[in-house]
């Protein structure tokens, strides 16, 4: 039996595409971000092809679908150019958008050629905002209705323009003379009101929620989801709107956001493709720098075994719980880390509320850390009494130092790894760049201090 996959889907597809009967029936019950993302195992000229031969308003949803981005600027340098106007004309304002940003700029000139003036003017607008804002993620496809309107009016209009537009869930009334936005009245509350009432009169008095252009877009997605919204209008200084953005853009961001961030917290430059699409020399290029800094940093610690070589050459036992004590105090920071930038992220945190995660997280790792602390003592005093390994005569004062030592770095890596973000923020730097290996190197290096200057404290005379 063949598995059915996306592969096996593109392939068929392709093998179809020539017979419409045979193309609709293998289309079957596949939903458009099926067929998208079936496309893209496809040669970009074999895609190509099947979009051609597909109903046009299936190919134009197909090419609004985001599972296809990254892979439609390959695909319409093989579709006939009389074609591509009408399909990039067909497409929603912030899809086209997306589209744009991923043509070259020397080629954007000739794809402009084929779309209206008015598309044209609007995609000036949208692409000169960058595609992490609010401004680059919005669409300009909104039902705006004067203030001095009534309700019938307003359902006659969404009647009239609703199908062309991406979103008619909300509509935005706008001061006849200012055009500034001043209400937001959802589709509901229009239809369940009488015909002859002013939209001025409908739904609650308060100010609409709005962002600038410029707000970055998880800033958008936070408003979005905190207040249950299904699109946020886009203002200018004057309170003229601009553009909305939509829950499905929201998600899609959201997604972006969060793959980047994953990918920081490796310690690596964020992938500008999906991993199997990226060149060899590009997944280079974004892993050797932080690598070489990360190897690099890590020279510290051979740094400090040095300066700790005469206590490791006369208390070599020393040595055997380095990595215990070091990926500890790592392990510890990189949970600290994660909790912080999370929290960063929802704004659960303000800049301002340091001092009290410091407060928080110090007494936190000295609790952890004496969990570990007693772990480890039991594990050198149980191994002695079994005869499992011998530690020398003075096992009880070695199980003491590494115990006491956890209990120092444990504590020492939760406010590092909490206290990190807070100052890449401040200096102005993503804090998804505290990734887990950094904080790890940094634990790493005053670790071994901790951990050699506790075991000099309470060894000395004896094994140092």
């Amino acid at each position: 039996m063949i598995e059915i996959t996306k592969e096996t889907v593109a392939q068929l597809l392709y093998l179809v595409h020539d017979d419409p009967d045979e193309l609709q029936q293998a289309l079957g019950e596949l939903r458009t971000p099926d067929i998208a993302e079936a496309l893209r195992e496809l040669p970009p000229e074999a895609a190509a092809k099947v979009m051609a031969a597909l109903p046009f308003e299936l190919a134009v949803q197909v090419f609004d679908e985001p599972e296809l981005t990254r892979h439609r600027c390959a695909i319409i340098q093989h579709i006939d150019p009389a074609r591509v106007g009408p399909l990039i004309e067909a497409m929603s304002a912030d899809q086209q958008a997306d589209l744009f940003r991923e043509v070259p700029p020397e080629n954007r000139p000739r794809l402009l050629a084929t779309v209206s003036a008015s598309t044209r003017q609007a995609l000036q607008t949208l692409l000169q905002y960058a595609p992490n804002t609010a401004g680059g993620i919005m669409t300009t496809e909104f039902v705006t209705i004067p203030s001095d309107w009534t309700v019938d009016q307003a359902l006659r209009l969404i009647s009239e323009v609703g199908g062309r537009k991406e979103t008619v869930y909300a509509v935005y009334v706008t001061d006849p003379e200012t055009n500034a936005l001043v209400h937001v009245v959802s589709l509901r509350e229009l239809l369940t009101v009488p015909r002859d009432e002013n939209v001025l009169e409908i739904g609650s008095r308060r100010s609409p929620l709005t962002v600038k252009a410029e707000t970055d877009r998880e800033e958008v997605a936070r408003l979005i989801s905190k207040y249950n919204l299904l699109a946020v209008p886009v203002i200018d200084d004057q309170r003229r709107l601009l553009g909305i953005v939509t829950v499905d853009d929201v998600i899609d961001t959201l997604v972006e956001e969060q793959t980047e961030d994953v990918q920081r917290f490796g310690g690596m430059e964020a992938l500008d493709a999906p991993y199997m699409e990226i060149t060899f020399v590009n997944m280079i290029k974004k892993r050797a720098g932080w690598l070489c800094a990360l190897f690099l940093s890590e020279m510290l610690t051979a740094t400090a075994m040095q300066r700790f070589q005469v206590e490791i050459e006369r208390a070599a036992v020393l040595a055997l719980f380095i990595p215990l004590v070091m990926s500890s105090g790592g392990n510890s920071g990189s949970q600290a880390t994660s909790l912080i930038i999370r929290a960063l992220a929802l704004q659960e945190l303000k800049l301002r509320d340091w001092w009290r995660i410091a407060l928080r997280e110090l007494p936190t790792g000295l609790v952890l850390g004496s969990i570990l602390g007693v772990i480890g003592f039991t594990r050198i005093v149980l191994w002695q009494s079994l005869h499992i390994y011998s530690y020398g005569p003075h096992y009880m004062l070695l199980a003491t130092a590494v115990g006491l030592a956890l209990v120092g770095i444990v504590a020492f890596g939760s406010l590092a790894g909490s206290m990190l973000p807070f100052l890449l923020k401040r200096i102005g730097f993503d804090p998804a760049s505290a990734s887990a290996p950094f904080v790890a190197t940094l634990v790493d290096v005053t670790g071994l201090v901790i951990y050699f200057s506790v075991a000099f404290l309470i060894l000395r005379g004896t094994l140092l």
